[in-house]
Order: C-alpha cells, then structure tokens, then sequence
C-alpha cells in the first residue's frame, strides 16, 4: 500500500476577494497582500514535506506556487487543469449580493459550471493524482470552490460547514493508502 500526501493551497488574497465578487476563472492577479500572505505561507512549507508543486493555470495560483518554489528551493512546478477554479458564468465579476438578488443559487447563473460538474471534476482530480504521483507528496496551489469540493468529497459532505469560507493562503491537507482521508482541514491562513 503506497502512502500519497495531498496539501491543497489556497491562493493569496485579491481585490475581487475582498470586494466579495465571483471570480470564477477569470484571471484576476493577487494583490499586495495575497503576495505577502503566500510569502508567509512560503516561511513555514518546507520542501521535505512536499515532492512536486502542481497549480491551477489561473495567474492567482500560478503566481501563489511560483512564490513558493522560490522560498523552498529546488522542486518540480507543473501546471493542472483539473485545480482550475469553478467557473460562474456571468456572474463572474458580481458581487454575492448582486448574484444572490438574481438567481436562487450558483447552479442557476447562466454559463456556470454545476456544483455536480465541480464535484466531478474533483473526484477526477483525485483519481489522476493517484494514477500520475502515487507515493507522491503533492503540494496543489487551487482556489476556494474547488477545494471546497475535494475537501468536502473526501470527507463525505461534512467538512466544510456551509457557509464558511477558505480563507486566502490556507492549506487543507489529504492523506491516501486505500482511501482519501482529510488529515487537516485549516480554514484560517498560513502563518
């Protein structure tokens, strides 16, 4: 039985995060603060703990791994289609205000990826990730929605609690032998 180890990293803050916008898979850069957040985060991930970096191809996450193979040294950076953000549609760029006074949910925004379709996509995550780095100690730089679904199919829909969100630069970390088991679920970030 071979042990595969799975951290997934939140991206550093944005302005449409603070504004509370949908980003969606628009590719809206960090701003100072989400550098200086994934910095500090860089501080405390040591490259004993991890094998290769995969990230998201969104500029946020992109820029989040490469922030951190620069502090950690040495380690293979390779970019993943499957840690892509879930996209909302039009939404993309509303506030949660604006999209909850015009649809009954995310599912209902025109062009919006399905919760179902996410949910897919993360269990799809999982199985290539055992398939391609078994044994492997996988750092994955992601965004909110998503790893919000890997975390919440790992442990059965009861992590997180609706509602509460990820915050930037957190890390939430997987452990696999038969099955996939969240080993630390950290909402706050990084420090």
């Amino acid at each position: 039985m071979t042990n595969t180890y799975l951290g997934l990293l939140r991206h550093g803050q944005t302005d449409w995060n603070i504004d509370l916008r949908l980003q969606g898979t628009t590719d809206i850069p960090m701003n100072e603060t989400g550098i200086a957040q994934i910095t500090k985060a860089a501080e405390v991930i040591s490259k004993s703990d991890w094998d290769i970096i995969l990230t998201s191809p969104l500029g946020r996450a992109v820029h989040s791994a490469e922030l951190v193979k620069q502090r950690i040294g040495e380690i293979e950076l390779a970019v993943e289609p499957l840690l892509l953000e879930r996209s909302f549609g039009i939404g993309e760029g509303m506030t949660y205000a604006e999209w909850q006074k015009d649809f009954a949910d995310l599912d209902h925004i025109p062009g919006a990826e399905s919760r179902l379709a996410v949910e897919k996509r993360s269990a799809d995550l999982l199985d290539q990730l055992l398939e391609k780095y078994s044994g492997a100690k996988i750092l994955a730089v992601s965004h909110g929605a998503l790893i919000r679904s890997v975390i919440s199919n790992v442990s059965l829909g009861e992590i997180p609690p609706k509602g509460e969100r990820l915050q930037n630069a957190s890390l939430h970390k997987l452990h696999h032998t038969e099955i996939w088991n969240l080993e630390g679920w950290a909402p706050d970030p990084l420090a």
